[in-house]
């Protein structure tokens, strides 16, 4: 059996409208039945507008999280760790807000962690995923 090559594989870049880096690189990627993001953080995805307060921020990270994983086929459900930055302790009810609508069930939510970084250019926060894809 021959492995995949770069050039017969599906590809792996996962891209979102609006809500990309102005970086040379995607908004996550899939490798088989893996997905794994870059920072995803709170942009409008009407516009790509980061709005000024964390809690709008919060719910846009958390549109445009599910908005990744459908782009490589999976959903929240498929979302095995979640990772957050956050500015400050302060943004952690906004994050808890969001969290709680996402993963009601205390009894089937994924790993989580949140750390404090000094994030810029008005993030209140950013969110980092690893999800495996249900076949």
């Amino acid at each position: 059996m021959t492995a995949p090559t770069r050039s017969n594989r599906p590809k792996r870049s996962l891209h979102v409208p609006n809500v990309g880096h102005k970086a040379p690189i995607p908004l996550g990627a899939r490798v088989g039945n893996l997905i794994c993001s870059s920072g995803i953080i709170g942009k409008d995805p009407a516009n790509g507008a980061l709005p000024a307060d964390a809690a709008a921020q919060a719910a846009h990270a958390f549109t445009n999280l599910r908005a990744l994983l459908a782009a490589g086929g999976a959903s929240m459900d498929d979302v095995v760790r979640l990772s957050v930055s956050v500015k400050d302790d302060s943004v952690r009810d906004a994050v808890n807000t969001q969290w709680l609508a996402a993963f009601p069930d205390p009894d089937d939510r994924p790993a989580r962690h949140i750390s404090v970084h000094d994030l810029q250019h008005g993030m209140w926060l950013q969110l980092e995923v690893l999800a495996m894809v249900q076949s």
